[in-house]
């Protein structure tokens, strides 16, 4: 998940003071970071902190963080890194946005012992500074499906003979087939889709590593044989530029390297820079719980028994609502559901289930459920910085309370009725009064709700006398003196 870096850099107070002191001269203009080596002169640099897997809310998370970077005048902006790997889908929109960034980028694989393992090893070949702290480690960068990789077919047995011309023995290396394809390369194994894959990263790895000048040979070999490297291997093998031991050493160490952006080349003046760091708000450390690829696939799972114990048993509601719920959340976790499509769904069942709950009253499974989808699409839908698109939390919250009110008195009501005597049927006569028409012992006549009904009692009873109903046995009463 990424994490979200507030800077206030005053790059321009220094560029005005230069220009009120009258020093036009370049000797001079030269000179002046060293005038201005505080931090309050030397501006700021973002720090934003990528901790486990990355989905969906660490993409959007890093992606504004770029954006708000820039608009405050930020000099550097630093990934710090610590990360099993995640979504490609979400890889690459921190990839874009890195390359994308006016702003100079440096990923740092910290604190001692982090990683920055298959996702981690692109955003940090992308990144225009790649840095590690002592006993950190990257790579092991093969994709690989959410629910794991297949067994592997086994391989077929050659034939006696197979692979060498006839007429001519293995002896001496005389009539040896070639061990690979075609210009001598490994065949690969696994499915045709597997390899696709593959390829396709490699290729999209090696692109990276030539556009930032590093190792492309043992990228290639991250994404094809999981290859791994510690810290001191991976800068001998020039995969990343620095080990820095912190944060201020990183600033320090890769202070007047050259970097190229864009469209320009930027010396970078990072000594001095003051860091600020900007952590995650609620609602993204909320949407990273939920799109974490472990807790989306578990949705998922969920998300389909549910339906289909509905299916299996209509009418039992709960398990509806739930996997519905579960469904949605895990296809918007997996990015099969863009951002606009899962919250307007949420918010369209969670309606639903709300109203729903008013015409089939079924103790609260729907409205809660259709609550929790309301308020999670809400999140989702209205996500948004810009100008006239967002609405604001509170008028969420209190849908969501005024919502969860009327839930609540649904319930109460629901279950005061159920503590309610029955008032129909035979189960509703047991202790109402009936009328006695004339003297009985045992067998006799009795009128009730305006009927004649026979009656039986084991005491004398009198005409018009009122006998109180205690049993009902088909269309006979038995009665007792009240």
């Amino acid at each position: 998940m990424k994490v979200l870096v507030r800077c206030a850099g005053a790059a321009g107070l220094a560029v005005a003071a230069l220009a009120l002191a009258g020093v036009p001269g370049p000797g001079q203009v030269a000179a002046a970071p060293a005038r201005a080596a505080t931090p309050a002169q030397a501006g700021s640099a973002a720090v934003l902190e990528i901790n486990g897997a990355i989905g969906p809310a660490t993409s959007r998370y890093i992606v504004r963080g770029l954006e708000a970077a820039e608009k405050r005048g930020c000099r550097l902006i630093v990934l710090q890194l610590d990360t099993p790997g995640g979504l490609d889908s979400a890889m690459r929109d921190i990839i874009r946005a890195i390359l994308a960034s006016p702003v100079p980028v440096a990923s740092y694989v910290s604190p001692p012992g982090a990683r920055a393992a298959s996702a981690g090893t692109y955003i940090l070949y992308a990144s225009h500074i790649a840095a590690m702290a002592p006993a950190t480690n990257l790579g092991a960068a093969t994709p690989v499906s959410i629910g794991g990789e297949p067994e592997p077919a086994p391989s077929p047995v050659p034939l006696p003979g197979a692979g060498r011309p006839a007429g001519k023995s293995d002896e001496g290396g005389a009539g040896k087939a070639p061990s690979g394809g075609a210009g001598g390369e490994e065949p690969q194994s696994g499915s045709a889709m597997e390899r696709k894959v593959v390829n396709d990263a490699v290729a999209y790895i090696r692109g990276l590593a030539e556009l930032r000048g590093r190792n492309a040979d043992w990228a290639e070999q991250a994404v094809r044989g999981a290859a791994s490297l510690s810290a001191s291997a991976a800068l001998e093998q020039k995969v990343i530029d620095v080990i820095a031991r912190d944060l201020p050493d990183l600033l320090v160490q890769i202070d007047g390297r050259e970097v190229k952006l864009a469209d320009r080349s930027v010396k970078l003046a990072t000594r001095g820079l003051a860091l600020e760091h900007m952590k995650p708000d609620w609602r993204t450390e909320l949407l990273a719980v939920i799109t974490n690829p472990t807790v989306a696939y578990g949705l998922m799972v969920i998300g389909i028994w549910g339906l289909l114990l509905e299916g299996y048993n209509p009418g039992a509601v709960l398990p509806g609502v739930a996997g519905s719920i579960c469904l949605l959340i895990a296809l918007f976790a997996f990015q099969i559901l863009s951002v606009n499509y899962a919250g307007l769904a949420l918010v369209a069942v969670g309606t639903g289930m709300i109203i729903a709950e008013f015409f089939f009253p079924t103790y609260g499974s729907l409205g809660i459920g259709g609550l929790v989808a309301f308020i999670v699409g809400s999140l989702i839908l209205f996500d948004t910085d810009v100008p006239g698109m967002s609405v604001g939390k509170p008028l969420i919250a209190a849908f969501a309370v005024v919502g969860g009110l009327m839930m609540l008195g649904i319930v109460y009501l629901a279950t005061r009725s159920i503590r309610r005597p029955v008032a129909t049927g035979t189960q509703g006569m047991i202790g109402e009064s009936a009328e006695v028409i004339a003297d009985f012992t045992g067998r006799g006549r009795v009128r009730y709700g305006g009927e004649l009904w026979n009656a039986r009692s084991e005491r004398p009873l009198r005409a018009g006398e009122l006998a109180r109903i205690v049993k009902v046995e088909g269309l006979t009463l038995w009665v007792e003196p009240q």
